[in-house]
């Protein structure tokens, strides 16, 4: 998939500068970029075989190293893909940049993340902004995805976004966290304490992580790995 291709979903995500360090280490730790398209060689987790581990990280490998701030979407009809890079890049403008606050291992639901150690009202603006600013440039979802998503057994507040913004994890129902694993069910507990320590090792040493553009991403295809298209830098 080239810049200038259309693709079959976009997302808009944080993620960090590919130049950065925290960007070499979230996609080492996966076990591929989402810039170059290509596989790394994936960090290495004591007392865990190489395969265990890179089935473990299938899930979030495919849509590359990011936090979600507008879940995949379907583009509108009439909406392409310069009218939607202009309208990240307009709302990117109108931001501020920060630091996240410190990034600790977490798991949430059934799989393990790196989420901010405290609340930050200017993350839940910026996520706030994404969905709701953009909203209009994506088609409504599908009644496949609307079932796909109730599957999951949302709250009626979850129910409530996902019918008015498409997605049930937003506003108030959001958290920022980057994903280090997919599911763990089934895994053993010692297992997931191994993947857990060895993140907060691989991710520890880092500098304070920098929150200073929005991340357009696309699927080229349904079921396709998601490529990172550009960042919009934050205006001031």
């Amino acid at each position: 998939m080239t810049k200038a291709d259309a693709a079959h979903r976009y997302a808009i995500y944080f993620a960090p500068r590919p130049e950065s360090p925290w960007w070499q280490a979230g996609s080492q730790w996966l076990g591929r970029c989402a810039l170059t398209q290509q596989a790394l060689a994936q960090a290495t987790v004591p007392g865990m075989h190489a395969d265990v581990f890179y089935r473990l990280t299938a899930s979030p490998r495919r849509y590359g190293w990011h936090a979600t701030l507008k879940a995949p979407f379907v583009l509108a009809e009439g909406v392409d893909r310069k009218q939607l890079s202009d309208a990240v890049r307009r709302l990117a403008h109108s931001l501020s940049p920060f630091d996240l606050p410190i990034l600790r291992v977490s798991q949430l639901d059934d799989f393990l993340a790196l989420v901010p150690a405290t609340a930050s009202p200017a993350i839940d603006a910026v996520a706030r902004a994404c969905v709701t600013d953009l909203h209009d440039l994506a088609a409504p979802l599908s009644p496949a995805e609307l079932q796909r998503r109730r599957a999951a057994g949302l709250t009626p507040a979850q129910e409530a976004l996902l019918s008015r913004w498409g997605y049930p994890f937003v506003l108030d129902a959001f958290r920022l966290h980057l994903s280090l694993t997919g599911s763990m069910d089934g895994v053993e507990p010692a297992q997931v304490q191994t993947i857990h320590d060895a993140a907060r090792q691989w991710f520890g040493p880092l500098p304070p992580c920098r929150f200073d553009s929005l991340a357009l991403f696309g699927e080229p295809a349904p079921g396709a790995d998601f490529v990172l298209l550009e960042h919009a830098e934050f205006g001031a």
